[in-house]
């Protein structure tokens, strides 16, 4: 069998939830120099810092985020979960559906608001597990669903 891309996209609404994570990161430092700059004497210098991370995080926090929505696939066949991830340096991973160990999802504050979920498929491998980020959280039931009913089916004993 000859690996090729894995089919499925990640959920569009991923775009904004990884975007508003970047720009929060960006807000918290950002936000934190001014005003320590306007409040404190003679620090108006803090201010360029600011300038910096605003010009430089910015328009990452817009184009990146649209980068990994091209990049990030996932799929799962009867015999194992595939996904690709990256942005510059791309990983493919692969699990072998007997070498699935458990199935889990999450749902962090910003994920609910844009009804994402992360499922996360943990296996023996010494890389960790394989994560399948920005699924409606719907479709992630389901795949967590579908996965353990499968896995269940599967001879092997995951190790």
């Amino acid at each position: 069998m000859r690996l090729r891309p894995p089919h499925h996209q990640v959920d569009r609404r991923a775009v904004a939830w990884w975007r508003t994570e970047l720009l929060l990161l960006w807000a918290v430092p950002t936000l934190v120099l001014v005003v320590l700059a306007v409040f404190l004497p003679a620090r108006f210098w803090l201010l360029l810092p600011a300038a910096v991370l605003t010009v430089v995080l910015v328009p990452v926090a817009i184009g990146l985020p649209l980068w990994w929505y091209r990049v990030h696939r996932w799929e799962v066949t009867a015999e194992a979960v595939y996904t690709r991830t990256g942005a510059v340096w791309q990983e493919w991973r692969v699990a072998p559906m007997s070498r699935i160990q458990t199935v889990d999802t999450k749902r962090g504050p910003l994920e609910q608001y844009f009804g994402l979920a992360t499922v996360t498929v943990t296996t023996a491998s010494s890389k960790g597990a394989v994560q399948i980020p920005g699924l409606d959280h719907e479709l992630a039931a389901d795949l967590v669903q579908q996965l353990t009913e499968t896995t269940h089916a599967t001879p092997g004993d995951a190790t």
